[in-house]
């Protein structure tokens, strides 16, 4: 595995093009692009006050830098450097922008939810819509063909959901929902359905068609914490539901009945492979029988298989707070729904890897330090996973590894985004980022 140099960077905003060919981020007030795989410097702007967000247009051809505190957003051409638009709010201020499906459309909200604002760039049309529950970046989706937008609405104390078609910005539709405090919403990948969330207060999860017809209201128990996390699997015939309880629940998108709960208890499954990260000075850490090749400088840890059966480690959550760390806080599914990973937040340094089809534990990933981020890879079913220090961990079927980023670099991975064809990933530290290309020194995996 091969590293890139390190860049600075703000905050965090650092993205892939949708196409993979080039890459930008924010140092300061600069927004700077390089190409995704020479990293050769392809254009440098400067923006008028400090980014809050960027976001690159489906085509990439056009990457927007919202500047929240100012309430403007630029827009910049990738092909036409000369080229800029600018979108004031003005006195109505700036809590989130993105873009449309179709890349020539800006979505921004003002403050205090009054209304989020459709802005053409192609015939400089302004749509408002009015009634947003959030600002648009949460409680607000497109179906997978781009075709309609469903946006969370808060009206007479009752939530909603409007269908707005695209290509207008006109109202196709809105109905009420069975929740008391919806926090989010999501399209299944196949555009059929819309799952909403209910208050973290209740377990409830409801399932519309776009039409407002009620396809499910799910609830595994009352008088408790509820839903923490909620995802699609790629496929759409599966949701799985992250709770407070420490379980995740597969629904199926056949009669949106339980197929299985998954418990993260404080041992491993007996069926389940368990690794476990030892500090070490060896020159190749990698799992037996894999040989070393010398593809990886892996000073620092690698994994053991942990054949002890030892309790988990857990954090005691402290009731006093909100929010406590208690529950699943990470999920997500592999790209072909064969697998999905997840972190328990009382067990924040353990992976837990569970197999869809035998609907069991496949893997437990035991980690020195916490976790802080998990990615599958976009194509296959690899998982990366970074514990906010100088190594990343890959798991996938055939085995795990631990791969140390170069020590002079003293580099502590925050995030993790992989390229959009998996050659590569960006790592993130606090100030800095680097890229990973991962063609070499994974072929075992």
């Amino acid at each position: 595995m091969e590293f890139s140099d390190v860049y600075v960077q703000t905050g965090g905003l650092c993205e892939y093009s949708p196409d993979g060919v080039s890459f930008a981020v924010v140092a300061d007030h600069r927004l700077i692009v390089r190409n995704g795989e020479t990293m050769a410097l392809q254009c440098v702007h400067q923006c008028k006050d400090k980014v809050s967000s960027i976001e690159w247009s489906s085509d990439s051809l056009y990457i927007l830098c919202a500047m929240n505190k100012r309430g403007l957003v630029e827009v910049w051409s990738i092909e036409d450097p000369e080229w800029t638009c600018r979108i004031d709010e003005g006195s109505a201020g700036l809590m989130a922008a993105r873009w449309s499906p179709d890349g020539r459309h800006v979505l921004t909200s003002a403050d205090f939810q009054l209304r989020t604002t459709v802005w053409s760039l192609v015939s400089q049309q302004v749509h408002y819509l009015k009634f947003p529950k959030f600002p648009c970046k949460v409680g607000c989706a497109f179906s997978g063909d781009g075709a309609y937008m469903a946006v969370l609405e808060r009206s007479e104390c009752k939530d909603r959901i409007g269908i707005f078609a695209c290509k207008t910005w006109d109202m196709v539709g809105n109905f009420a929902i069975a929740t008391t405090d919806a926090t989010d919403l999501s399209w299944s990948p196949d555009g059929r359905a819309i799952c909403v969330a209910d208050a973290i207060v209740n377990h409830r999860v409801c399932v519309y068609q776009p039409d407002g017809r009620e396809l499910a209201v799910f609830s595994a128990y009352e008088h408790a914490l509820g839903v923490k996390t909620v995802a699609w699997s790629p496929s759409s015939q599966l949701l799985a539901i992250g709770s407070y309880d420490q379980k995740v629940r597969l629904l199926n998108n056949l009669t949106w009945g339980l197929i299985s709960e998954f418990q993260h208890g404080v041992s491993a499954s007996g069926q389940a492979v368990a690794y476990r990260e030892v500090e070490t000075q060896d020159a190749i850490d990698r799992i037996e029988p894999f040989s070393a090749t010398g593809g990886l400088h892996a000073v620092g840890s690698r994994y053991d298989v942990d054949d002890d059966v030892r309790p988990l480690e857990s954090v005691r959550a402290d009731p006093e707070k909100p929010f406590p760390q208690l529950g699943v806080g990470l999920l997500e599914f592999s790209p072909d729904s064969r697998f999905f990973a997840t972190r328990n937040d009382n067990m924040p340094t353990v992976v837990w890897v569970w197999n869809v089809a035998k609907l069991r534990t496949t893997a437990v990933l035991r980690h020195i330090a916490g976790v802080r981020t998990l990615k599958w890879h976009p194509h296959r079913n690899l998982l990366v996973v970074a514990t906010g220090g100088g190594s990343l961990y890959f798991w996938s079927s055939r085995g795990a590894l631990c791969a140390q980023i170069p020590t002079e670099r003293a580099f502590s991975v925050q995030e993790i985004k992989w390229h959009p064809n998996g050659d590569s990933i960006l790592l993130f530290d606090k100030k800095r980022v680097c890229v990973a290309f991962t063609a070499t020194g994974l072929e075992v995996l």
